[in-house]
Protein backbone atom coordinates (compact mmCIF):
# COMPACT_ATOMS: atom_id res chain seq x y z
CA UNK A 1 0.00 0.00 0.00
CA UNK A 2 1.42 3.53 -1.07
CA UNK A 3 0.77 5.11 2.27
CA UNK A 4 0.84 8.94 1.02
CA UNK A 5 -1.83 7.95 -1.57
CA UNK A 6 -3.56 4.73 -0.62
CA UNK A 7 -3.26 3.30 -3.61
CA UNK A 8 -2.49 -0.48 -3.35
CA UNK A 9 0.31 -1.45 -5.22
CA UNK A 10 -1.11 -4.60 -7.68
CA UNK A 11 -0.23 -8.12 -6.66
CA UNK A 12 1.56 -10.19 -9.45
CA UNK A 13 1.98 -13.68 -10.30
CA UNK A 14 5.22 -14.66 -12.71
CA UNK A 15 3.83 -13.73 -16.50
CA UNK A 16 4.27 -17.21 -17.25
CA UNK A 17 2.08 -18.13 -14.68
CA UNK A 18 -1.38 -16.59 -16.27
CA UNK A 19 -3.22 -18.70 -18.31
CA UNK A 20 -6.61 -19.42 -20.15
CA UNK A 21 -6.77 -16.31 -22.33
CA UNK A 22 -5.28 -15.79 -26.13
CA UNK A 23 -2.06 -13.24 -27.24
CA UNK A 24 -4.39 -11.07 -27.49
CA UNK A 25 -4.59 -10.31 -23.79
CA UNK A 26 -2.65 -7.42 -22.66
CA UNK A 27 -0.49 -9.31 -19.69
CA UNK A 28 2.86 -8.95 -21.24
CA UNK A 29 2.69 -5.03 -21.32
CA UNK A 30 2.68 -5.31 -17.50
CA UNK A 31 5.83 -6.44 -17.18
CA UNK A 32 7.59 -3.95 -19.68
CA UNK A 33 9.69 -0.74 -18.56
CA UNK A 34 7.63 2.40 -18.50
CA UNK A 35 4.23 1.08 -20.29
CA UNK A 36 4.44 -1.56 -17.75
CA UNK A 37 4.36 1.34 -14.84
CA UNK A 38 0.99 2.95 -16.55
CA UNK A 39 -0.93 -0.19 -16.99
CA UNK A 40 -0.05 -1.68 -13.34
CA UNK A 41 -1.38 1.55 -12.10
CA UNK A 42 -4.49 2.24 -13.69
CA UNK A 43 -5.53 -1.28 -11.77
CA UNK A 44 -4.05 0.37 -8.59
CA UNK A 45 -6.70 3.26 -8.84
CA UNK A 46 -9.66 1.38 -9.18
CA UNK A 47 -8.33 -1.31 -6.71
CA UNK A 48 -7.88 1.97 -4.15
CA UNK A 49 -11.69 3.00 -4.65
CA UNK A 50 -12.86 -0.75 -3.65
CA UNK A 51 -14.51 -0.51 -0.26
CA UNK A 52 -14.23 -4.09 0.25
CA UNK A 53 -17.65 -6.13 1.67
CA UNK A 54 -19.80 -9.30 0.66
CA UNK A 55 -19.32 -9.73 -2.93
CA UNK A 56 -17.25 -8.51 -5.91
CA UNK A 57 -17.40 -8.88 -9.60
CA UNK A 58 -15.31 -7.95 -11.94
CA UNK A 59 -16.44 -8.02 -15.26
CA UNK A 60 -14.15 -8.82 -17.87
CA UNK A 61 -11.67 -10.48 -15.55
CA UNK A 62 -9.15 -11.35 -18.22
CA UNK A 63 -6.09 -13.39 -16.40
CA UNK A 64 -7.50 -12.49 -13.12
CA UNK A 65 -4.94 -9.81 -12.59
CA UNK A 66 -6.99 -8.47 -9.70
CA UNK A 67 -7.89 -11.12 -8.39
CA UNK A 68 -4.75 -11.24 -5.61
CA UNK A 69 -6.22 -8.03 -4.38
CA UNK A 70 -9.07 -8.07 -4.26
CA UNK A 71 -9.06 -11.38 -2.39
CA UNK A 72 -8.58 -9.91 0.93
CA UNK A 73 -11.17 -7.48 0.77
CA UNK A 74 -14.17 -9.64 -0.28
CA UNK A 75 -15.60 -13.39 1.26
CA UNK A 76 -16.21 -14.14 -2.28
CA UNK A 77 -14.81 -12.94 -5.88
CA UNK A 78 -17.05 -13.33 -8.89
CA UNK A 79 -16.15 -12.93 -12.24
CA UNK A 80 -17.71 -12.38 -15.81
CA UNK A 81 -15.85 -12.35 -19.33
CA UNK A 82 -16.67 -13.20 -22.90
CA UNK A 83 -13.82 -15.51 -23.90
CA UNK A 84 -11.85 -16.61 -21.04
CA UNK A 85 -11.12 -20.18 -20.53
CA UNK A 86 -12.93 -20.23 -16.98
CA UNK A 87 -11.50 -23.87 -15.92
CA UNK A 88 -7.81 -22.43 -15.81
CA UNK A 89 -8.13 -18.89 -14.52
CA UNK A 90 -10.19 -20.85 -11.67
CA UNK A 91 -7.34 -23.61 -11.20
CA UNK A 92 -4.14 -20.91 -11.13
CA UNK A 93 -5.67 -18.80 -8.37
CA UNK A 94 -6.93 -21.84 -6.38
CA UNK A 95 -3.58 -23.16 -6.22
CA UNK A 96 -2.51 -19.44 -4.67
CA UNK A 97 -5.51 -19.81 -2.05
CA UNK A 98 -7.93 -17.35 -3.79
CA UNK A 99 -11.67 -18.94 -4.70
CA UNK A 100 -13.36 -17.64 -7.73
CA UNK A 101 -16.37 -17.61 -8.97
CA UNK A 102 -16.77 -17.27 -12.74
CA UNK A 103 -18.68 -18.02 -15.81
CA UNK A 104 -18.63 -16.44 -19.70
CA UNK A 105 -20.87 -13.87 -20.54
CA UNK A 106 -21.85 -10.16 -21.24
CA UNK A 107 -22.35 -6.94 -19.21
CA UNK A 108 -25.37 -6.55 -21.56
CA UNK A 109 -27.83 -9.65 -20.13
CA UNK A 110 -25.44 -10.41 -16.91
CA UNK A 111 -26.79 -14.41 -15.62
CA UNK A 112 -26.95 -12.58 -11.46
CA UNK A 113 -29.85 -12.42 -9.69
CA UNK A 114 -30.79 -8.63 -8.68
CA UNK A 115 -29.41 -6.86 -5.63
CA UNK A 116 -25.89 -9.41 -5.92
CA UNK A 117 -22.54 -7.62 -5.38
CA UNK A 118 -21.27 -4.97 -3.46
CA UNK A 119 -18.96 -3.83 -5.77
CA UNK A 120 -18.67 -4.19 -9.63
CA UNK A 121 -15.11 -3.45 -10.91
CA UNK A 122 -14.53 -3.18 -14.93
CA UNK A 123 -11.07 -2.07 -15.82
CA UNK A 124 -10.57 -1.27 -19.45
CA UNK A 125 -13.87 -3.03 -20.51
CA UNK A 126 -16.53 -0.18 -21.55
CA UNK A 127 -14.73 1.73 -24.23
CA UNK A 128 -15.46 -1.85 -26.31
CA UNK A 129 -19.20 -1.13 -26.26
CA UNK A 130 -20.44 1.48 -28.81
CA UNK A 131 -22.22 4.55 -27.49
CA UNK A 132 -25.81 3.26 -27.79
CA UNK A 133 -24.58 0.27 -25.38
CA UNK A 134 -23.51 1.59 -22.27
CA UNK A 135 -26.89 2.46 -20.83
CA UNK A 136 -28.09 -0.83 -21.39
CA UNK A 137 -24.35 -2.24 -19.37
CA UNK A 138 -25.18 0.50 -16.90
CA UNK A 139 -29.02 -0.56 -16.44
CA UNK A 140 -27.88 -4.05 -15.79
CA UNK A 141 -24.93 -3.29 -13.18
CA UNK A 142 -27.34 -1.72 -11.47
CA UNK A 143 -29.67 -4.07 -11.09
CA UNK A 144 -27.29 -6.64 -9.90
CA UNK A 145 -25.32 -3.72 -7.39
CA UNK A 146 -26.96 -4.18 -3.18
CA UNK A 147 -28.45 -1.05 -2.37
CA UNK A 148 -25.46 1.41 -2.02
CA UNK A 149 -23.54 -0.72 -4.18
CA UNK A 150 -20.49 0.88 -5.88
CA UNK A 151 -19.46 0.47 -9.43
CA UNK A 152 -16.30 1.29 -10.41
CA UNK A 153 -14.79 1.28 -14.04
CA UNK A 154 -11.23 2.56 -15.45
CA UNK A 155 -11.23 3.88 -19.10
CA UNK A 156 -8.58 5.33 -21.34
CA UNK A 157 -8.26 8.64 -22.59
CA UNK A 158 -8.12 8.82 -26.34
CA UNK A 159 -5.67 11.60 -27.33
CA UNK A 160 -2.99 11.69 -30.39
CA UNK A 161 -0.14 10.67 -28.08
CA UNK A 162 -2.76 7.17 -26.88
CA UNK A 163 -3.49 6.45 -30.57
CA UNK A 164 -0.18 6.89 -31.03
CA UNK A 165 0.99 4.67 -28.75
CA UNK A 166 -1.85 1.77 -29.38
CA UNK A 167 0.19 1.62 -32.86
CA UNK A 168 3.40 0.55 -31.58
CA UNK A 169 2.06 -2.31 -29.38
CA UNK A 170 0.10 -3.36 -32.88
CA UNK A 171 -3.08 -2.31 -31.89
CA UNK A 172 -5.45 -0.15 -34.36
CA UNK A 173 -7.61 1.85 -31.48
CA UNK A 174 -10.22 2.41 -34.41
CA UNK A 175 -10.72 -1.29 -34.48
CA UNK A 176 -10.98 -2.04 -30.26
CA UNK A 177 -12.36 1.10 -28.81
CA UNK A 178 -15.84 2.60 -29.68
CA UNK A 179 -16.74 4.37 -26.95
CA UNK A 180 -14.28 7.50 -25.36
CA UNK A 181 -13.82 8.22 -21.84
CA UNK A 182 -16.65 10.62 -21.86
CA UNK A 183 -19.60 8.58 -23.45
CA UNK A 184 -18.89 6.26 -20.47
CA UNK A 185 -18.84 9.02 -17.59
CA UNK A 186 -22.02 10.99 -19.41
CA UNK A 187 -23.89 7.38 -19.52
CA UNK A 188 -22.73 6.33 -15.77
CA UNK A 189 -24.50 9.66 -14.43
CA UNK A 190 -27.53 8.92 -16.28
CA UNK A 191 -28.11 5.75 -13.77
CA UNK A 192 -25.91 6.22 -10.64
CA UNK A 193 -24.16 8.97 -8.46
CA UNK A 194 -21.22 9.68 -9.13
CA UNK A 195 -18.48 9.55 -6.39
CA UNK A 196 -14.99 10.34 -7.44
CA UNK A 197 -13.32 10.75 -11.00
CA UNK A 198 -9.62 10.05 -11.04
CA UNK A 199 -8.11 11.36 -13.95
CA UNK A 200 -4.85 9.62 -14.19
CA UNK A 201 -1.45 10.98 -16.13
CA UNK A 202 0.93 9.77 -18.27
CA UNK A 203 4.31 8.81 -17.80
CA UNK A 204 5.74 11.28 -18.40
CA UNK A 205 3.52 13.75 -17.31
CA UNK A 206 3.58 15.96 -20.54
CA UNK A 207 1.65 12.96 -22.33
CA UNK A 208 -1.38 14.54 -19.98
CA UNK A 209 -4.46 12.24 -18.82
CA UNK A 210 -3.79 8.93 -19.99
CA UNK A 211 -6.77 7.14 -18.24
CA UNK A 212 -10.09 8.58 -16.30
CA UNK A 213 -11.73 6.07 -13.18
CA UNK A 214 -15.10 6.70 -12.06
CA UNK A 215 -16.54 5.81 -9.08
CA UNK A 216 -20.19 6.16 -8.86
CA UNK A 217 -23.03 4.30 -6.24
CA UNK A 218 -26.64 2.89 -6.49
Amino acid sequence: MDKKTDIPTLKLLPKEEYAGVNELDPIKYYYYPIIGKMYRRRVELCLSQCKGGEKVLEIGFGTGLAFLNLGPLYREIHGLDLTVEINKVEELFSRHGVKTYLQNGSVLSMPYENDSFDTVLLVSILEHLKPGELLQAFKEIYRVLKPGGQVIYGVPVEREFMVFMFRILGHNIRDEHFSTEEDVYQAAKKQFTEVNRIKMRGTPSFMGEVYHVGHFVK
